[in-house]
């Protein structure tokens, strides 16, 4: 049976490769003072009806359950978030910096850097209002990005307003109700030729030609202005530049806004996000009304962009190597001395080792052949010597005679 369209099986290298993203991020979110949390895979389908916009309602995997209810595979996580913290914000002291690395679903056309499901850190930060918030986020996304190799000259985070576009839209005579519209005829201006983006903003007596004006200027508004000196002053201002191409799709973001590009232009966006201060109080129905935002960052294209730079390749190499399936295996030379093998594998498991030992009788060439396979730093063998073993280091071919109650801190000592 043959693997669904845009669903991936994950091998023991695929998944060792998905396994290094995932901790990278985890790492670098704690050290940022950040928190794990996590919901449901299955969502009411009015909960993306109602708080992402028509765009991405389009692109669920969504089906009536057998309680006859009408349900959704989640696509994202935010709504689920503002769900959550609209429930029991009193339970927790503000600001949240709150991330999660959940399984995403989504009913698209796969293409590179796209699939129908996918790996996405979440990084939000809920009760804060402050510039500081937002450069604290796009902080944590820089290093996110350095944490697996790469560099400034790799990547490039693209930061923007809705503010300066609603702004922008207002001194057009544009009304309020009609901004979300606008916005995604802005978001597709640079893609469409100029002749259909005059057409759709005829009725907003715009052109395309002034909304390309504005996107190109590079003047950070007084809303930007503080998060680059922020940043600046971290020494990370080299990987921000201003472009108000950015407007995001989702109805929901308000303010600040930002996408993430290879500078090689050769991946779809690595990462994107802003500001959504008001989807709490739409989501409490006016109960909680906090400020927030958050950015997520997909697996897919981030796996694409470190094959394809060598020094991230080189780093997620370096880290597979150390993750090997064992790092010692007891080599069983006399098959009469397998239960003293096994109080060894024990011990060597419950000091931490990742230890393997052939299950049923093998040659002790084949053994050897096993322990290199699964790339075994050392052996342990025990035949002859008893109660002597005699340690080998695979890759010098180094061989120590121990006393099978010292090995542990013959290991030590080797480590």
């Amino acid at each position: 049976m043959q693997l669904l369209p845009g669903f991936r099986d994950f091998f023991p290298d695929d998944c060792a490769r998905r396994n290094y993203i995932l901790e990278m991020w985890r790492a670098v979110a704690r050290r940022y003072g950040f928190v794990e949390y996590d919901g449901p895979v299955l969502e009411p389908m009015a909960l993306y009806e109602k708080k992402s916009g028509g765009e991405i309602v389009g692109q669920l995997f969504d089906f009536t359950d057998k309680g006859a209810r009408h349900v959704a595979m989640r696509p994202e996580m935010t709504p689920t978030l503002a769900r959550m913290v609209a429930a029991r914000e009193r339970d927790f002291k503000k600001p949240l910096k709150w991330f999660c690395v959940p399984q995403f679903f989504r009913y698209e056309k796969q293409q590179r850097g796209r699939l129908r499901e996918f790996y996405q850190l979440n990084c939000d930060i809920i009760g804060e209002a402050s510039s500081a918030a937002d450069a604290e986020m796009i902080a944590v996304l820089i290093d996110m990005l350095r944490g697996v190799g790469l560099g400034e000259k790799d990547f490039v985070v693209r930061l923007s307003s809705r503010t300066a576009w609603q702004e922008f839209f207002a001194q057009a005579g544009g009304k309020s109700e009609d901004e979300y519209e606008f916005f995604q005829i802005v978001d597709k201006a640079e893609r469409n030729p100029p002749e259909k983006t005059d057409a759709a903003l005829a009725k907003f007596s715009l052109t395309a030609q002034q909304v390309l004006d504005f996107m190109r200027s590079k003047t950070a508004t007084a809303e930007l202005a503080p998060i680059l000196a922020d940043l600046t002053a971290r020494g990370l201002g080299g990987f921000v530049e201003i472009d108000y191409a950015i407007v995001r799709g989702l109805a929901y973001y308000t303010g600040v806004v930002f996408e993430v590009f290879d500078r090689s232009k050769n991946e779809r966006a690595l990462a994107g996000g802003g500001r959504y201060d008001k989807l709490l109080s739409l989501m409490s129905d006016g109960k909680v009304d906090l400020p927030a935002l958050g950015f997520g960052m997909g697996d897919v294209v981030l796996a694409n962009l470190i094959d394809d730079t060598p020094a991230a390749k080189a780093q997620l190499d370096a880290w597979l190597a150390r993750e090997r399936a064992a790092d010692v295996y007891v080599v069983i030379a006399k098959e009469e001395r397998r239960a003293e093998a096994l109080g060894v594998v024990q011990q060597l498991r419950e000091a931490g080792h990742r230890t393997d030992f052939p299950l049923t009788a093998a040659k002790v060439g084949k053994q050897f052949r096993t322990a290199e396979q699964l790339g075994a730093r050392l052996t342990v063998l025990i035949g002859d010597e008893w109660p002597q073993v005699k340690v080998k280091t695979l890759a010098t071919r180094e061989e120590v005679l121990v006393d099978a109650g010292e090995v542990l801190a013959f290991l030590q000592r080797k480590s």
